[in-house]
């Protein structure tokens, strides 16, 4: 028993020992520490420029009863970082220093116990900032200690919210502390204290992740744990971050951050009284708290006090900048403004618009940017303007449509549906539905799971529609739901669906393709119901096959799995509708050669379906197609992929349906890019199964055919869409249209017949009277942004920002001689002038940030990239429309302009709101090339200036680059993207022979009576008959040319006017000498002049492609009267003897000028070893280059380029698309020849 005794008092001795050290603070004890923390933003390279800051202070810790201490936080200091890696360090900012101080001054209240820390007090004047960067210090009391085992794992609350942490403890057997370090695994948290805007429509793909990242983030805590008999307390704690960050892969380079923290305890004191805390508020745990991002914009930082007032004093100078034209040094302003807005009240903003609304300028400006506030505020705003009806109808659907795309997705939108204007306005209610559905997508994919009641009133409009039988506000309900892609929507639509719905439903092909394309975003987040509606949407055999090939569509938006794709193509042997089999299989052929990283397992199913149905349908080649290519980049973590998709059936002629979509792969999201599609609806039924006296060859014939039928458009219904058009972007449908019968009438006012009274003629009247127009519009395309919590307790940042200012400014005053009396038609005889001047032009801003932003300070490195292009007018025009002929007179150039440049630069950045109209920003690659010490080997700088001028015209285009970059084979290709860039092109006066008054061109549908034209016309017929027949006299000569010159198909002029002096310029004329089944084309160029015998001959022919001999033939000539210089080019179809389609070229010259001939032996070669080809020294025909293409496999080809003295050569070339069905066909027709 006294044995048993001793071993218990042993464990709890052992126990009591070790529990001890676990951390715990004594209440009647003062604590005092050294804490410092610092971030810093770079690359992590020598010799380049990095940003970042530092906060010194002392803490103090009493306590007040054994769970409840004050901290007291004294002598701070702020220091601010910017400049070259080594050459620079940090510098104190005073004025940030006080205002930070003055905050941290004041006591903050906090709970510990067992090593936690638990709701956070502070003064309720003290920001939610101040309180985060308390969260940082206090975070290093926050750790769970274990003794055994002494590796473990756990998920915890902490500053960076609930994530797992790894433990590793060891005791330190000379001083009995223990050193312990913790890894929080911050990229996987189950809840992170992150925010992420503006990113919504871009689909997560975790694919692409597998193959690389564009954001990794590391953290990690070592403590120095002294026991006491009180517990465990930390006696020195030292804390590290990094995140690398890259817009392509983090492993080929990264833009970097470092953010470390250390505390050191200086002494332990009995006793000390706290001090007097006055009011404090509860501000929660130690997870980081999010601050008014919206309002905190990354790329700005000024004094927001009295907001309103420096709103609209920006608003007017805005306003007056772009008055005339796109001032490109102001439009980096519009960030500021959006930053005040989101300041405002509701009352500042009515209050803003009756002081704004008066000015046509300022009112425009105001409309524009009170879109980006982004929240209802906006909707409150706009609501009053319509009841009021101070607004215009276009002004309302621009701000509405714009304001609704932008909003944050909050549930304060729903109202959208009950406002009154917009339910009336036929134009606005449709795209208003979309942008709700829009809001709805955006907001379930914040919140998970989504509520019912966010797509509540889509499901209501879908099924009234279904009750009224109304089937526009089914189409609109529906498309609209497709938006939401909300899972709770599958059972209405569901509904709409023939062989789904629980009640067998009777509505129209149109209804059913919207209620399938309905489901293509919730294929995404429910993709087992999905699935199961589109198999069996796809196997009703009394469905229309263009429903069932959407269904086939929206399937494998669900990344269906290998049993499911077998499944299909199972039924697919048995298809018998060879316009369903037909897409489906090219369909899947698309997939199968697909590299994109989110059809990686699916093109694997795919290829394996298409060698099962290749025997079957290899071979079809029917309207109903799919055609895709996609590329990937693994460095780049980026690719592009587009598709078209052409949907029909036996019924008719045209297809039902043509859609085409984009898509760009980016930081491993999947954006949707533009989607465009047109259905036929009624339009299908009037030309039927076939067009009568359409033969395909697109002559003449055929569009009189095509004519014939259109003629019979009365005969359609009244009630029924012709045709239906919608465009997409990011995935969600902004537009949509109905083309009914009754469109058609408004089309007849257009018309020759038309009469007065019509729009156009109301038009033609203004402009004859002469009128100005101005318009400029800012937009803020996008607003990506994602923020989470540093170890600091300060906010790190990645966001992209990409802004337009657009402007036009036109004056214009036509004549019409003779006037035009009763109807439009007397304009096709008349002679029409127009004069017109002005400016347009637009300025792109581009922005990518990654670093610390809070209202007190930002650092960081700032891609920064600006675009303006300006094109100012002035010119002179004449048209005669029953002539054919088009005349223009653009004044000589007597003033340089730039035409357009980009701008680009990266730079570490600093900003305070102690000094905001100074920031400090330092390009991250220094430029070396005025400095006196060593450049480094890495650095590449090219600068360039290159102008053509022309002295007949006295005009030149003149293009200037300079590029400075810091290379790294590691870091390609971020490296590509650092640097400084300029590059413009300027349009430029130029020394003319002669004095150069006016540019004269003219464009003549009609030349045969143009005897300049003749003349030429007849001089170079007549050389080249000469080389086509053996020579004859002259006078026998001449009159077989007379005979046999074709008629020349349009001239186009372009003169140098010289007041009374002789012309100078160019003439260009094209004929068309086609004969039988070969198509022929013909253009001379002519120098026109004095003397002028310069010309360039161009003879080309080709022969039908229905001709086993299709070939093209192509002759150019050029100098004195198209000589002496000549190239001959012909390519034709062939095939090898291996029975493979072939395409051979060759390009042959008698005489050419030695800068061209020197050309291809200077660069081919190194063009083509950069393309991956290989080469061998050979001797090869003189004066030839010859190509040759073979099909080498269904989706590759062979090259050959043979050289005079080398060859090049290329086996299996990737092509973004299959040639199986060429192969086949063409076996097929040699089997028949």
């Amino acid at each position: 028993m006294r044995g048993l005794v001793f071993f218990f008092c042993c464990l709890v001795a052992l126990a009591s020992k070790y529990h001890s050290l676990n951390l715990s603070l004594n209440h009647r004890k003062t604590y005092e520490y050294t804490y410092e923390g610092e971030v810093k933003f770079g690359l992590g390279k020598p010799n380049r420029a990095k940003s970042g800051a530092r906060i010194k202070c002392n803490i103090k810790i009493s306590g007040e009863s054994p769970q409840a201490f004050i901290l007291q936080v004294s002598d701070v200091t702020f220091a601010e970082l910017n400049g070259i890696s080594g050459k620079s360090d940090f510098n104190q900012s005073p004025k940030l220093t006080q205002r930070l101080a003055a905050q941290l001054a004041k006591p903050f209240k906090f709970e510990h116990s067992n090593g936690h820390v638990r709701q956070i007090q502070a003064a309720p004047d003290v920001s939610e900032t101040t309180v985060n960067i308390v969260r940082g210090i206090l975070s290093f009391f926050h750790a769970t200690v274990k003794t055994s085992p002494t590796v473990y794992e756990l998920e915890e609350a902490g500053i960076h919210g609930m994530c797992q942490s790894n433990y590793a403890t060891e005791i330190n057997k000379q001083t009995n502390n223990m050193n312990i370090t913790q890894v929080v695994d911050i990229d996987n948290c189950r809840m992170k204290a992150a925010m992420q805007n503006g990113m919504a429509s871009a689909v997560l793909d975790k694919d692409s992740k597998q193959r690389g990242e564009s954001v990794i983030s590391t953290v990690q805590y070592l403590y120095t744990i002294q026991p006491t008999e009180e517990g465990g307390i930390v006696k020195s704690a030292y804390g590290l971050e990094q995140q690398h960050f890259s817009p392509f892969n983090v492993k080929r380079g990264s833009f970097r951050m470092e953010a470390k923290k250390e505390m050191v305890l200086i002494r332990v004191s009995e006793g000390g009284k706290p001090a007097n805390v006055g009011q404090l508020q509860n501000r929660g745990d130690l997870v980081y708290k999010l601050v008014n991002s919206d309002v905190n914009i990354p790329l700005v930082m000024q004094d927001l006090a009295e907001p309103k007032a420096k709103a609209v004093r920006m608003i007017k100078q805005l306003a007056e900048d772009h008055k005339n034209q796109i001032n490109r040094e102001t439009t980096e302003d519009t960030l500021k403004v959006y930053q005040l807005l989101r300041m405002l009240q509701d009352r500042d903003l009515d209050e803003m618009w009756v002081e704004l609304a008066r000015n046509d300028e300022h009112r425009r400006f105001f409309l524009d940017m009170i879109v980006e506030i982004n929240d209802d505020r906006v909707l409150k705003f706009l609501k009053k303007r319509f009841q009021a009806k101070d607004v215009s109808a276009n002004e309302a659907v621009q701000a509405l449509l714009i304001a609704m795309n932008h909003l944050q997705p909050r549930q304060t939108w729903m109202e959208i549906m009950n406002m009154e204007f917009i339910k009336s306005n036929l134009h606005m209610w449709p795209a208003a539905v979309f942008s709700f559905g829009s809001l709805v997508y955006k907001y379930c994919a914040y919140h998970s799971p989504c509520p019912q009641s966010a797509v509540q009133p889509l499901l209501d409009l879908a099924n009234e529609g279904l009750r009224n039988r109304n089937e526009t506000e089914m189409v609109i309900a529906l498309r609209a739901l497709g938006n939401a892609g909300h899972p709770g929507s599958i059972k209405t639509i569901a509904n709409f669906l023939p062989g789904v719905a629980a009640n067998p439903v009777d509505v129209s092909c149109r209804v059913q393709s919207a209620a399938v394309q309905a489901l293509r975003l919730t294929a995404r987040r429910n993709p087992h119901n999905v699935q199961e509606i589109a198999l069996k949407v796809f196997l009703q055999k009394n469905c229309a096959p263009e429903t069932s090939m959407l269904a086939i569509m929206v399937m494998f938006n669900t990344k269906p799995s290998a049993a499911l794709v077998s499944t299909l193509t199972a039924h697919l042997e048995r298809e018998k509708d060879i316009h369903l089999a037909s897409f489906a299989y090219s369909y899947l052929e698309n997939i199968a050669r697909s590299k994109t990283p989110d059809n990686h397992y699916l093109s694997i199913y795919c290829s394996l379906a298409v060698k099962s149905l290749a025997a079957k349908f290899g071979r079809l080649s029917y309207n109903s197609r799919s055609l895709q290519v996609d590329m990937f980049d693994d460095d780049l973590l980026m690719g592009t992929s587009a598709s078209i998709n052409v949907l029909g059936g036996p019924t008719s002629v045209l297809p039902t349906e043509i859609m085409s979509k984009n898509k760009y792969f980016a930081i491993g999201r999947i954006m949707r890019l533009m989607e465009f599609g047109i259905r036929a609806e009624s339009l299908k039924q009037l030309f039927g199964p076939s067009i009568p006296g359409f033969k395909g060859d697109f002559s003449s014939s055929d569009f009189q055919a095509i004519y014939n039928v259109l003629k019979n458009w009365e005969s359609l219904p009244n009630d029924k869409p012709i045709m239906s058009a919608y465009s997409r972007s990011s995935g969600q449908e902004i537009f949509f249209v109905n083309i009914k019968k009754d469109l058609l009438e408004y089309i007849k006012a257009v018309s020759p017949s038309a009469p007065k009274g019509t729009p156009v003629w109301a038009a033609i009247e203004l402009l004859q009277k002469g009128f100005s127009w101005h318009w400029t519009k800012p937009l803020l395309s996008i607003e990506a942004r994602l923020l989470q919590a540093t170890t600091l307790g300060l906010p790190v940042e990645i966001a992209k920002y990409y802004q337009t200012v657009t402007g036009i400014t036109m004056n214009a005053k036509a004549a019409i001689n003779p006037p035009q009396t009763q109807r439009l038609g007397d304009l096709l005889n008349a002679d029409i002038s127009l004069e017109s001047e002005g400016v347009m032009g637009f300025t792109k801003d581009f922005w990518i940030f990654h670093g610390i932003n809070t209202e007190l300070f930002q650092c960081g490195s700032e891609l920064k990239s600006k675009a303006p292009v300006e094109l100012p007018f002035k010119l002179s025009a004449k048209l005669n429309v029953g002539k054919k002929l088009l005349e223009l007179d653009i004044p000589a150039c007597k003033k340089e302009f730039e035409l357009i440049s980009v701008s680009s630069n990266v730079y570490a950045v600093s900003r305070n709101i102690g000094d905001p109209e100074s920031p400090k920003r330092t390009p991250m690659i220094p430029d070396e090339s005025n400095s006196q010490q060593q450049p480094t080997p890495n650095n590449w700088h090219r600068k360039a200036n290159m102008c053509a001028k022309s002295s007949i015209y006295g005009v030149g285009v003149c293009v200037d680059y300079e590029i400075r970059r810091q290379y790294f084979n590691n870091e390609y290709p971020l490296y590509s993207i650092l640097g400084f860039t300029q590059a413009a092109i300027r349009v430029v006066p130029a020394e003319a022979t002669k004095p150069v008054e006016k540019i004269h061109l003219e464009v003549n549908g009609n030349p045969t009576s143009h005897p300049m034209t003749i003349r030429h016309l007849y001089e170079t017929m007549r050389r080249i008959s000469k080389e086509r027949s053996q020579e004859q006299s002259n006078s026998a000569s001449n009159e077989r040319e007379t005979r046999n010159t074709p008629q020349p198909v349009v001239s186009i002029k372009a003169i140098a006017m010289s007041g009374n002096q002789n012309l100078e310029g160019f003439d260009v004329t094209l004929y068309n000498p086609s004969e039988g089944d070969t198509l022929k084309a013909q253009m001379i160029v002519s120098h026109v002049g004095d003397a002028a015998n310069w010309k360039m001959c161009v003879d080309a022919s080709a022969q039908s492609p229905a001709q086993s001999s299709a070939n093209l033939k192509a002759k150019i000539s050029w100098g004195a009267q198209c000589k002496p210089y000549e190239i001959s080019v012909t390519a034709a179809a062939a095939q090898s003897s291996a029975s493979r389609p072939t395409l051979e070229a060759k390009v042959q010259w008698a005489n050419v000028p030695e800068e061209m001939a020197n050309y291809c032996s200077r660069y081919i070669p190194g063009m083509a070893l950069l393309s991956g080809f290989n080469q061998t020294w050979e001797s090869n025909a003189n004066q030839e280059v010859s190509a040759s293409i073979v099909s080498a496999s269904s989706d590759s080809i062979d090259i050959t380029i043979k050289l005079p003295k080398y060859t090049v050569f290329r086996q299996a070339v990737p092509l973004p698309f299959s040639s199986t069905s060429f192969r086949e066909e063409n076996a097929e027709r040699n089997g028949q020849a």
